[in-house]
């Protein structure tokens, strides 16, 4: 247990908060769940930072981050689906949260084949990751910030970040598939 890890943990820990918050809440939850959302994410960043700079890096740290990361895109991604169920969410919250899954299975496949350099976490992986969780934090916001449809650019967003999820996604199949 280290610093890296224990603030990985605690983004697993905010995700039932905002669960809680979201079907608890009689009041608009929304400031508060972009707030805890923005939080969670910092510290998918702060964590790398950390495990990095103090040499914290951990194999139970490179398992339980990129799982982390998945827990709080899928719940919050089914956040947004049970606050508006339409079918412009939720075709990329379905197409993100499968890749999710694939990769997941993908990486587990190339643990137990003992081939890591093909599954590492790529650039277009990254650029997917921020975009994706820019546009989750404007979807939670759901309103309008001088008169800038903040939920519009989530959408915008969210289908941008689930077509980049399916390239990295088929980049990693490319990888791993080689004749």
């Amino acid at each position: 247990m280290n610093y890296a890890i224990i603030i990985t943990y605690l983004r697993i820990a905010l995700i039932p908060i905002m669960v809680l918050l979201f079907f608890l809440s009689s009041d608009n939850p929304q400031y508060s769940l972009t707030f805890i959302f923005f939080l969670a994410a910092i510290t998918d960043y702060l964590d790398g930072f950390i495990a990095r700079k103090m040499n914290l890096m951990s194999e139970h740290g490179k398992f339980l981050d990129p799982v982390a990361d998945k827990l709080l895109v899928a719940s919050s991604l089914l956040i947004i689906l049970a606050d508006n169920n339409e079918l412009i969410i939720f075709i990329p919250t379905c197409i993100i949260i499968l890749r999710e899954i694939m990769v997941s299975a993908i990486r587990e496949w190339a643990a137990r084949e003992d081939i890591k350099d093909l599954v590492e976490v790529n650039y277009l992986g990254k650029l997917k990751t921020f975009v994706q969780m820019i546009s989750i934090g404007f979807l939670l916001f759901n309103g309008t910030i001088f008169t800038i449809n903040i939920y519009l650019l989530g959408l915008y967003g969210i289908n941008i970040a689930a077509f980049l999820s399916l390239l990295s996604m088929l980049i990693y199949l490319k990888n791993v598939i080689k004749p």
